[in-house]
């Protein structure tokens, strides 16, 4: 970082390209770090884009190449027509970025926040998806039933139908957000992130949600009104890690409980103490030692190993 640029810019990019998904909608991709290191994937969530990632980018380009891309309608991808919005879409758009930015045997850490972990769990039968995956992680997310567990409201407001419609309002609405104030901000912080985070986290991830168009933001909202990813997630085979905040308001830590008991190949759960949904910017440090973790354990020992059986038979042969 040079003295103009915070934690909460992005680096420069080695790599920026669009590929075409499944529809044609085209998807901005940025690519950070060494060439032909162990391969991150990252999968941002509702509302927000690219730089949402900085601070994890800062923690792991240094040693991964990392794969960054904007879900379609957010940042510099491309909003798609009134029937572009679907979990199927969004697995397409994965399937789009890995078929580029991956080799036929290549694989990846594929990393989900929120709407981003839906991503994966969306593509979770897909081959071309399957075969390039070596590890995954499920940040801040769920399979469904996102309204009735979500906890936006103060715990003072216990029906569950008022609840539920106000959770229903906050996702559908394509009302503008305004500008940033004082007050807004301290609004978002309650509703989306802990009370440990600091003014220029809560500042830097305002900026970025409300950067979000309007019809996008609504339309996703609809989607997630909706979701129903229990039969994606039971279908993912690579091993598999959750991560929660227990303060997360949005998809509380019931939702990463869950999860670990439908995964068929869970490799642990991480609550991060006192972090609320937007633990990427909330506790980066923490974040990225979790991929770490993923990509030392089931990506370069596999590596490893499969350079070890070629040369075992090589020897042989």
């Amino acid at each position: 970082m040079t003295a103009t640029t915070t934690v909460y810019d992005l680096p420069a990019a080695r790599r920026t390209d669009f590929v075409r998904s499944a529809d044609g909608t085209r998807i901005n991709v940025e690519e950070y770090g060494p060439e032909g290191a162990p391969t991150v994937v990252l999968i941002h969530g509702w509302t927000c884009k690219t730089s949402f990632w900085a601070p994890v980018i800062h923690e792991l380009a240094g040693e991964f190449r990392v794969v960054a891309y904007d879900q379609r309608g957010h940042g510099r991808s491309e909003t798609p027509g009134r029937g572009g919005y679907s979990t199927e879409a969004l697995a397409d758009d994965l399937a789009a970025v890995v078929d580029t930015f991956l080799g036929e045997d290549e694989q990846a850490v594929l990393v989900g926040h929120s709407m981003g972990g839906m991503t994966v769990m969306a593509g979770g039968d897909r081959p071309a998806i399957q075969d390039r995956t070596a590890a995954v992680l499920l940040a801040n997310t769920g399979s469904g039933r996102l309204l009735e567990v979500a906890n936006v409201l103060p715990p003072r407001v216990r029906s569950a139908r008022v609840r539920r419609a106000f959770q229903r309002f906050l996702l559908l609405s394509a009302l503008p957000l305004g500008p940033q104030t004082a007050l807004t901000r301290a609004a978002f912080k309650y509703g989306v992130m802990a009370k440990s985070s600091t003014r220029e986290q809560v500042a830097a991830t305002a900026r970025i949600v409300h950067a979000c168009a309007r019809r996008p933001r609504s339309a996703w909202g609809r989607v997630l009104s909706e979701l129903n990813l229990d039969a994606g997630i039971a279908a993912l085979r690579a091993p598999t890690a959750v991560l929660v905040g227990t303060a997360d308001k949005l998809t509380p830590p019931a939702h990463g409980h869950d999860m670990v008991t439908r995964l068929a190949n869970c490799v642990g759960l991480t609550e991060l103490d006192g972090r609320g949904h937007m633990t990427p910017i909330e506790a980066p440090a923490a974040f990225a030692a979790v991929v770490r973790t993923l990509v030392r354990d089931h990506l370069t020992a596999k590596t490893a190993q499969t350079a070890e059986t070629a040369k075992a038979e090589e020897t042989t042969a």
